[in-house]
């Protein structure tokens, strides 16, 4: 009879258990996340191999610019055709196993290069490492999205695209002073270490958020929605135009303030500004459009200070001015489109949706950058890469456009 009233065992302890598990997931997430960071930033450093060592693989090949270049962009052309298949891949056997295939490819890419004994032998390592870095890009960006939907995942995404430039920056320091100090071929086996540390790294502690356990695997299709096709097509081309407006502003940026009396170095210096700034400011944006709930002022207006910078930085009597306006805004959207396929797609369909974003990422950076040198060429103005960098940006607000139109609910009668 006393126990009549007495609420059955363990209910008391029910909300607290409850409260433990949210605390456990809220801190689970931001583990993940770095790990997901540390691998991206490794992704960032053999990029850089390359670039760092170009003086000692001239020496040692005799090998041109040209095909100094085309051994860099060798990275980026695998994206075109491998983004979508390895979305499709890491929706059917699962996102950590893909991406650890694509850190196996880096490690076996700079393994390559780096017993490289001729210029088409570092060209297939550099493919192969390119081939790996897209799934990671394609899959380490849909787990976060994975851990994060609907909870500062805008934060969440700002600081994983800090680790490209971090993994550059990292790369710049170190690389270089190797090559000199032991051999180009040491730095690409440093590369290849680390690829093989992250999928360590990875293997050993990544796992995926505990609602992904409940999820049948799809068949090895796409299985997106029209709907879907069309906002994560706009947020890719969203992407990409923000981009190649970026590394267009970087690459063509130099000549233009020598074009105006600075010196070669002083311009280098100047530009690199656009690179550092960014580990920085792209979370602290992120995290301040999150905090304020002002994703829109933080995204339109990002684009549209930096078009309007990118434009008027030729025609400025003092460009120095107008190129800090563009160092503090370039970095603000960076974080906002990267969640945009997040509001856009189901969670059983968000690895093939990364798929199609990163397509058009790929395309846009192989192709569009040759446009704006091809528009110097013919203008003969420095001024027209800044120009094409502003067109770019404008580009993607019309993107944006098109993914708040296709995100609409169907008026019906």
């Amino acid at each position: 009879m006393g126990g009549a009233g007495r609420a059955p065992a363990g209910c008391y302890n029910a909300p607290q258990q409850q409260g433990a598990r949210m605390q456990k997931n809220g801190d689970s997430r931001w583990s993940m996340l770095g790990v997901l960071f540390i691998a991206r930033t490794v992704m960032g450093c053999q990029f850089q191999t390359v670039a760092s060592t170009a003086p000692f693989l001239a020496d040692a090949f005799g090998i041109n610019f040209a095909q100094l270049g085309t051994l860099i962009g060798l990275f980026m052309l695998p994206g075109i055709f491998i983004a979508l298949p390895g979305g499709v891949l890491g929706q059917r056997f699962g996102a950590k196993h893909v991406t650890l295939a694509g850190l196996l490819l880096m490690a076996a890419g700079g393994a390559l290069m780096a017993a490289g004994w001729s210029f088409l032998v570092l060209a297939a390592g550099r493919l192969i490492s390119g081939a790996g870095a897209v799934l990671i890009n394609v899959l380490i960006t849909k787990m976060v999205a994975d851990w994060f939907a609907g909870r500062e995942i805008v934060t969440a995404m700002a600081i994983l695209i800090a680790s490209w430039p971090l993994g550059l920056a990292l790369g710049l320091l170190l690389f270089t002073p190797l090559a000199a100090a032991e051999s180009w071929g040491a730095v690409m086996s440093l590369g290849a270490l680390l690829s093989l540390a992250s999928l360590l790294m990875v293997a050993a502690i990544y796992r995926d958020p505990p609602a992904a356990g409940t999820q049948p695997l799809p068949a090895l299709h796409l299985n997106l929605t029209p709907r879907e096709w069309l906002a994560v097509s706009c947020a890719g081309f969203v992407w990409m135009t923000y981009n190649v407006g970026y590394i267009v502003l970087i690459s063509f940026l130099p000549s233009l303030f020598t074009a105006r009396g600075v010196s070669s170095a002083q311009a280098s210096s100047i530009v690199s500004f656009l690179g550092w700034t960014l580990i920085p400011l792209v979370p602290l944006t992120g995290y301040l459009a999150e905090r304020f709930h002002r994703p829109n002022l933080f995204l339109v207006g990002g684009l549209v200070l930096a078009g309007l910078a990118s434009a008027a930085l030729p025609f400025a009597e003092q460009p120095i001015y107008v190129f800090a306006v563009m160092v503090i805004v370039i970095g603000a959207p960076a974080g906002l489109i990267m969640a945009l396929p997040a509001q856009a797609l189901r969670a059983q369909s968000r690895a093939a949706g990364m798929g199609v974003y990163f397509t058009w990422y790929y395309a846009g950076m192989a192709l569009l950058p040759g446009a704006a040198g091809l528009a110097r060429d013919l203008t003969g103005s420095p001024a027209a890469p800044a120009l094409f960098a502003a067109a770019m940006m404008v580009l993607a607000l019309a993107g944006l456009a098109g993914f708040r139109r296709a995100r609409m609910p169907t008026l019906t009668a």
